[in-house]
């Protein structure tokens, strides 16, 4: 008896490629309001419940006629402010919670919208009050332009028969021009339906060992990636923050769980969020998913979405999207704030020609002139 595997479903199929955009014009769509509402004596727990919200309200507009078909968030808002690098997204009783936004502070968003498991994500940074007359100046001027550029280099650089090290030398040079570099050891991973964590994945600012042992791999047509990037103007180390850790994903590790309070976690988790990244807050209880946590997260059923953090005299800042490799070349079908210049203002500059070289190409990939007969 035939025992063959369903083909895992790609971009090649246009339904797939309809349901990527559609979580993405969500997550879109979110992640400005978000933006938008990021004033001074905003609410940092105010800004994570409106960026959820708004993902469930745009989510509960698409395929509507597919009652049974997976929707839901594919990455929980977090809104990490100026030294807290990541994966801020507090409960109510969290320190910081409740603290409010200022002029000045430099803001990082991250969230994402799935639909039947294909997930469009996406993360901007902006600075609290800036504008072509309060312009984004120094250093945290310096990291949202080195962010900017590494995600437009990273664009073209995804285009099938590149490889990954290719990529994380590139936006290290370019980090490198604006006085910034990547955080050591991050990574971005191969998309896929219900995994965020694909096979395939580009790894910045390693150490000589990690490069060595890090897979090489080769883009290929059809591939959809998830691009994280995160540069500091610091050395690349950040630390693990005190602040409670609130987001975690399950993963496919199988374990004997010795708790009932990890098995309920486990049974709540598939049945809710599948393996995309949740929140503690979106839980029915709290303290029981807390405690339950303890033992999964020990014995890798779950993974935790630590939160770091950088130097105060240090800036950082993100650019996260989701991409689509096609024949054609490369997609991005999730984007936040438009970058605009006249008001993140650096004093440094790109001179290097190799790169200048590539931010001068399209994303798109030219076909062929046909020869004549």
């Amino acid at each position: 008896m035939s025992t063959a595997k369903t083909p895992a479903a790609t971009i090649a199929d246009s339904n797939v490629v309809s349901k990527y955009k559609a979580a993405a014009d969500v997550a879109n769509n979110a992640i400005r309001k978000v933006l938008a509402a990021c004033k001074e004596g905003a609410k940092i727990i105010d800004l994570c419940k409106l960026g959820d919200a708004a993902i469930e309200v745009g989510l509960s507009k698409q395929y509507t006629k597919n009652k049974k078909m997976s929707k839901g968030i594919a990455y929980p808002t977090s809104v990490s402010v100026n030294t807290i690098v990541c994966h801020f997204a507090p409960g109510a009783n969290d320190e910081g919670a409740e603290k409010t936004l200022s002029n000045g502070d430099m803001v990082r968003v991250q969230l994402g919208a799935q639909i039947d498991g294909f997930a469009g994500v996406v993360g901007e940074t902006i600075v609290v009050g800036a504008s072509e007359g309060s312009p984004v100046l120094g250093k945290a001027a310096d990291a949202m332009t080195a962010a900017y550029y590494a995600g437009e280099a990273i664009q073209r650089l995804l285009k099938p028969g590149n490889r990954n090290m290719a990529v994380t030398e590139r936006v290290q040079k370019l980090a490198g021009a604006f006085g910034c570099k990547p955080i050591e050891n991050t990574v971005c991973h191969e998309q896929k339906q219900n995994d965020l964590d694909g096979e395939k994945q580009i790894i910045f600012n390693p150490t000589d060992e990690q490069r060595a042992a890090f897979p090489s791999c080769e883009f290929s047509p059809y591939e959809v990636y998830l691009v994280d990037v995160y540069v500091t103007t610091g050395d690349g180390h950040v630390k693990k923050s005190a602040l409670r850790t609130n987001i975690f994903k399950k993963t496919a590790t199988t374990y004997n769980l010795k708790t009932k309070a990890a098995r309920a976690v486990v049974n709540e988790i598939s049945q809710k969020f599948s393996k995309f990244p949740f929140t503690i807050r979106a839980c029915d209880d709290e303290r029981k998913i807390r405690m339950g946590m303890i033992e999964c997260t020990k014995v890798g059923v779950a993974n935790a979405f630590e939160i770091h953090e950088e130097k105060p005299t240090e800036a950082v800042a993100q650019v996260t999207f989701t991409a689509l490799v096609t024949p054609n070349g490369v997609e991005r079908i999730t984007s936040g704030a438009s970058f605009d210049p006249k008001v993140v203002q650096t004093d440094k500059k790109i001179e290097d020609p190799e790169l200048i070289k590539l931010l001068e190409t399209s994303p798109k990939i030219k076909k062929a002139a046909k020869k004549a007969n």
